[in-house]
């Protein structure tokens, strides 16, 4: 099945695991929305800059930024109201990831690609 999926901490270097995700989540089919606000384009798609304008609709957000810069990010992410989010390791944020479960929203601490790989995405 397709999602549409956001990236947060999206980047331009493809060494970077944001960049890798970005890449294979689009050849397993699903949108891809990068999310960072010092980018216009990542991989050929046009880079949103904040959590606050993704378009509704969004089933995942996956998470590569550090709690220091997930934490400002629960409003916009409650108002968006995601199926789920991934928390990729080394983004893990206990405080933030109790709230979304608290609002209904489906937390995992995972990799985006791992989880891709192995069919459980």
């Amino acid at each position: 099945m397709s999602e549409t999926v956001a990236v947060l901490g999206a980047s331009p270097k493809p060494e970077r695991y944001s960049n890798k995700a970005i890449r294979m989540l689009g050849e397993y089919g699903h949108k891809v929305l990068p999310v960072n606000p010092a980018q216009k384009e990542i991989e050929g798609l046009p880079v949103i800059a904040h959590v606050e304008e993704l378009p509704a609709g969004v089933d995942t957000v996956t998470v590569y930024v550090s709690p220091a810069h997930s934490d400002p990010l629960l409003p916009g992410l409650l108002a968006l109201k995601p199926r789920r989010v991934i928390f990729n390791p080394g983004a893990e944020n206990p405080a933030l990831e109790n709230e979304l479960e608290k609002a209904g929203i489906a937390v995992e601490e995972a990799c985006t690609l791992v989880l891709l790989r192995t069919g459980q995405f």
